[in-house]
């Protein structure tokens, strides 16, 4: 007898992430021989910093579990970073370290009672997690004029019905999938409507190092009662596949931290006891870091600014990017064009740049956008980062990239740019 497939309901029809999908099947096409541009999954592209692989190397020997909260020379590390980056005060009990920042945001959601609200587009596994813990979900509204972000007016309009229900609210900045941030006034002002309406604000800032200015700031310097900050490893240090992520808790979600905590403790138990002891050195930085940090903001500034102007030159709607890896093209003027060749959406589209140029992306379905809308998320990060930064030239304050260095260094991702401009251009 086979056992019958009795599935969760709130898992019945769930495809795997949309991010994780399109990155197998790059690999799948490339091992069959084509050649294939894999803008599709967001993967930091720079080396982990070799202090911090070094520190890995001399820890490679610790084998016992460590503490569900995380290691305590970790945690303590954690709260030094956000003390001496964002001059907030958290104690290292209300920190815990997690097997990836995306396994904290999905323990969130499993154990605080409260309807999840996001920007529509945001991050592909928000809303899939909501979906499997049963949560209800909110998509906010957004435009192009607010960088495809939360907007206070939105927010708001969004809390008016059932004022008093428990909400959380994501803010990820730099964006994933948009490449736009926040800057001290729309934070404040989220902020003051958090505040009003109680919402506990999950400030996602994995990608906050690699705001272009360098210049990250926190909700929680205005919200900080209310706000848990979300980091860790995975892009600005390019160790994804080390799988740490960090939460920290103000006292007054102290709460918060031991429900999760004890979750926690019945589930993934600890994160790997090598990797929280090199991710201490990841959070003390130092010159080396900084250095490491200065170069791969250069890098993708220089990056995303060249692939900017060429989609716009192309005729699509792109926000400027601000930070981290990410494009969002909206191709509605194309739409006519595109219906002649029988592309009428998203996924459409990123099938028929699959096939003609080689150039794997990912729809704006993916990450919340209406299923007709003809805009796609590129991950502009298939290159060798380590050959980048070690050839990035020096310049006057820091470092700077050409067309040519990045014509050079950057390949095939600029490559895979004039080749969507290209056939774009060509319709």
């Amino acid at each position: 007898m086979s056992i019958p497939p009795l599935l969760n309901r709130n898992v019945r029809g769930l495809e795997p992430s949309a991010t994780i999908a399109i990155n197998e099947h790059s690999q799948a096409l490339q091992a069959a021989g084509q050649q294939v541009t894999r803008l599709g999954l967001g993967q930091s592209p720079f080396p982990v910093p070799e202090v911090v692989v070094e520190a890995l190397r001399a820890h490679a020997h610790e084998k016992d579990y460590l503490p569900a909260r995380g290691l305590p020379t970790l945690r303590r590390a954690v709260a030094g970073y956000l003390a001496r980056t964002q001059g907030l005060e958290y104690a290292q009990d209300h920190v815990l370290i997690g097997p990836g920042s995306k396994e904290l945001l999905f323990l969130v959601q499993l154990v605080y009672d409260g309807e999840l609200i996001i920007p529509a587009p945001s991050w592909v596994s928000y809303a899939p997690q909501a979906r499997i813990v049963g949560r209800s979900l909110t998509w906010l509204e957004t435009d192009a004029r607010s960088g495809l972000g939360v907007t206070p007016e939105r927010l708001e309009a969004a809390c008016r019905q059932d004022p008093e229900r428990p909400r959380l609210l994501v803010l990820n900045y730099p964006g994933n999938p948009t490449g736009t941030t926040y800057r001290e006034p729309q934070l404040r002002e989220i902020a003051e409507v958090a505040r009003r309406n109680r919402i506990l604000v999950i400030a996602d800032e994995i990608y906050g190092e690699l705001d272009f200015s360098g210049e990250h700031r926190s909700i929680a310097r205005y919200y900080p009662e209310g706000t848990v900050v979300s980091g860790g490893l995975s892009k600005w240090c390019g160790a994804g596949g080390w799988r740490l992520g960090a939460f920290a808790f103000p006292a007054e979600l102290g709460w918060l931290a031991d429900a999760m905590t004890a979750v926690a403790s019945e589930t993934f138990t600890a994160v790997s006891a090598p990797i929280q002891h090199a991710a201490v050195r990841a959070f003390q930085g130092g010159a080396e870091i900084d250095d490491y940090l200065a170069r791969s903001r250069a890098l993708l500034r220089a990056l995303l600014e060249h692939g900017w102007r060429a989609l716009r030159a192309a005729g699509a709607e792109v926000c400027e990017p601000r930070g981290g890896f990410y494009l969002f093209p909206d191709f509605e003027a194309h739409r006519a064009a595109l219906a002649r060749r029988g592309v009428h959406d998203g996924a459409a589209l990123c099938r028929r740049l699959l096939e003609d140029t080689g150039v794997a992306s990912l729809p704006g379905a993916a990450f919340g956008r209406p299923d007709g809308e003809l805009t796609l998320r590129l991950a502009l990060v298939d290159f060798d980062g380590a050959a980048a930064l070690a050839h990035l030239p020096r310049a006057e304050g820091g470092y700077a990239a050409d067309d040519d260095y990045l014509a050079r260094y950057c390949q095939p991702t600029v490559s895979g740019i004039r080749a969507l401009s290209q056939w774009f251009e060509g319709l």
